[in-house]
This record gives C-alpha cells, sequence and structure tokens, in this order.
C-alpha cells in the first residue's frame, strides 16, 4: 500500500508538502508541486488515499436532506437554512429521499465521500446507531425530527404539547367524538402527535374509540381517502384533527365531496400552518411551527459544529402557535 510518505520520498520533499499539494493550498513552488504529482502518478497513489487526505479539506458545500420535497411544510425551512447559508458562504445541496430509508442512507456517502462539510437532516428514520455513528464522524444536526437519548443538536418543536392543545381546542368547542390522523408510524413526529392527542382526550376523561384513529403519510390524498373512511362509519366524528395542513385539506375535500360542511357538520384542525391553511376555503385552523426559524437555527448549529465550536446545549425547542380560523365551529346537533 502506497503512503504519502512514499510520495514524498520519492518527489523529495516533505510529507507536509505533499499535504499542500494534494490540498491545492499554495505556499509551494511550481516545480515542487510537478515533482509530487509525478511521484503520485508513478506510485499510482490510490484516490481512497487521497480520499483521506482531503477530508480535512472544506467544500463550502453542506447537504440537508428531506423526506419528501413535494411537502410545502419543508420550503420555508429550507429558506431558513439557505438564508444562513448564504450568508456564511456556504452552498446548500439538497438531498429528497422520497421517503426511502435506501435512499436516506444513501445520502451519508455524500458526507463520507467529502462532497459537504456538514448534514442537516429533516428525516430521521434510519437506525439510531447509523446516524450516531456519523454524528461521530462529521457534523450533523437534525431539525424537525429527533431521536430519542440521542446527542445529535436538534432543533424542533414539542410535537406532544402542541397536539395536546389542539386536541383540547376542539373540547373546549364541545366535540367528544373527534378523529385523529396520523402521519406513518415510523416517524417519531407522527407517534408524538397521536401521544398529544391521546392525552388531551384522557385528561377531559373522553373514551378513544380506535376506529377514529387512521395512521396515513402527511398527503393530501391520504388525508382524503383517511375521511372518507371515517365518514362512511356509521357514527362520524364531528371533529377530525390531522397531523398535517396538507391531509387536512385532504380531508376537507373528502367532507365537501359528500355534500357536507366545514365547520357546519365536521370541524378540522390541521398541523404546521403552510401558506396554502390560510387562503383555502375555510381557511385552516392549525398549529403553526417556525418553520423558517428552525430553518436559521439548525444552520446556524451545524456552522458551529463545522467549525469546531462549542454548542450550549443540543436538543432546541422553539414555540409553536394554535392559529384561529375559521374551520372549526362549536359541536351543533346534526344527522350526517
Amino acid at each position: 500500500m502506497v503512503r504519502i510518505s512514499d510520495v514524498a520520498k520519492m518527489a523529495n520533499v516533505s510529507t507536509a508538502t505533499v499535504s499542500r499539494v494534494l490540498s491545492n493550498s499554495g505556499n509551494v513552488k511550481k516545480e515542487t508541486a510537478e515533482k509530487v504529482l509525478e511521484a503520485i502518478k508513478k506510485l499510482n497513489y490510490q484516490p481512497n488515499l487521497l480520499a483521506r487526505q482531503l477530508r480535512r479539506l472544506e467544500t463550502k458545500t453542506v447537504l440537508v436532506v428531506v423526506p419528501d420535497i413535494t411537502n410545502t411544510f419543508f420550503s420555508k425551512i429550507l429558506r431558513g437554512i439557505e438564508q444562513v447559508a448564504i450568508e456564511n458562504d456556504y452552498e446548500v445541496l439538497l438531498g429528497d429521499t422520497g421517503n426511502s430509508l435506501e435512499r436516506e442512507k444513501g445520502y451519508l456517502d455524500i458526507l463520507r465521500q467529502k462532497k459537504a462539510d456538514g448534514m442537516i437532516l429533516l428525516t430521521a428514520r434510519l437506525e439510531s446507531h447509523l446516524l450516531e455513528e456519523i454524528s461521530r464522524e462529521f457534523p450533523v444536526v437534525l431539525a424537525c425530527e429527533y431521536l430519542e437519548g440521542s446527542d445529535i443538536p436538534t432543533v424542533s418543536i414539542d410535537n406532544i404539547s402542541s397536539a395536546r392543545k389542539a386536541t383540547e381546542y376542539l373540547i373546549s368547542l364541545g366535540h367528544k367524538r373527534i378523529g385523529f390522523l396520523s402521519g406513518p408510524m415510523d416517524v417519531i413526529l407522527s407517534r408524538d402527535r397521536l401521544k398529544g392527542f391521546k392525552q388531551g382526550m384522557m385528561q377531559h376523561d373522553i373514551a378513544i374509540e380506535p376506529n377514529l384513529i387512521q395512521e396515513g403519510d402527511f398527503s393530501f390524498e391520504s388525508g382524503f381517502n383517511l375521511m372518507t373512511k371515517l365518514l362512511a362509519l356509521t357514527e362520524p366524528p364531528t371533529a377530525v384533527f390531522a397531523s398535517s395542513d396538507e391531509m387536512a385539506i385532504g380531508a376537507i375535500k373528502a367532507i365537501k365531496a359528500k355534500g357536507l360542511k366545514v365547520p357546519d357538520d365536521i370541524s378540522i384542525v390541521g398541523f404546521d400552518d403552510i401558506k396554502f391553511a390560510s387562503i383555502f376555503e375555510p381557511a385552516l385552523t392549525t398549529v403553526s411551527q417556525p418553520m423558517f426559524e428552525i430553518g436559521k437555527k439548525a444552520m446556524e448549529l451545524l456552522i458551529k459544529l463545522m467549525n469546531g465550536s462549542e454548542i450550549e446545549r443540543r436538543q432546541y425547542i422553539l414555540e409553536d402557535q394554535l392559529v384561529i380560523r375559521d374551520s372549526c365551529s362549536k359541536k351543533l346537533p346534526r344527522n350526517i
């Protein structure tokens, strides 16, 4: 196996000079650099060995991995990330997993190949040991999702308390038969929001009916399909809490397709406060996440990690807000 010392010996220079030539860091005479490059060629110094030397180089690029780029929720987060990145002369490389674990795993190789200086993950569905391993070797920040018991820096809201708050709002309007449309249960956010929903119901001594809880994937289509299932029940819910705004809008579409009205017949609450939530008819009551601020904070933390600076704490919980609009009303007697 050819080593850097072998290259240095053949070129009659120090190993530090070889490193400077490999890193293109300057301060090496042209004739000396040519001798080093000639030695590399003659000795067939392999790319994987070069990569070890290049690991200290800066690409001034960060990788941001999202689970589904078609979900508009991520757009404001990405804007927050990019604003801080631009201010600090970094470029953002975007990776879309399409909710595929294999593709998510594949993006880790971009760090291993040193094509980016650090990574922000807006998804954390891989085995925790894989993410822990990569975070010990490279700067990594989690945004929105998190790993329980992990030391990886995380930026998110408290999904349990925000879901409980939304549920209690529906209960305050007189609703007791409340449906819940969850995201995929392999995502910790989905489990947290379901947990908050159940806490809100139990704290008010309201029975939780399993057939009123349906699992989807945060998409408009799943919201439509799951709401259609709830409407087919002998006794449909009087209100529904959806785990994303896209699901909530899909649910409203399904309700309207049955000739019913929101909120006159069924009240709907969403989650995220995407831009379309405020201009949709009826305007959607929803849990508003500080998406832009999540992106900014995540990028600020990543820059600190890449610079070797100390981070004051590992978990940042930002404030959410329940935004009251037109999609909810007090429970009235009705017959569906």
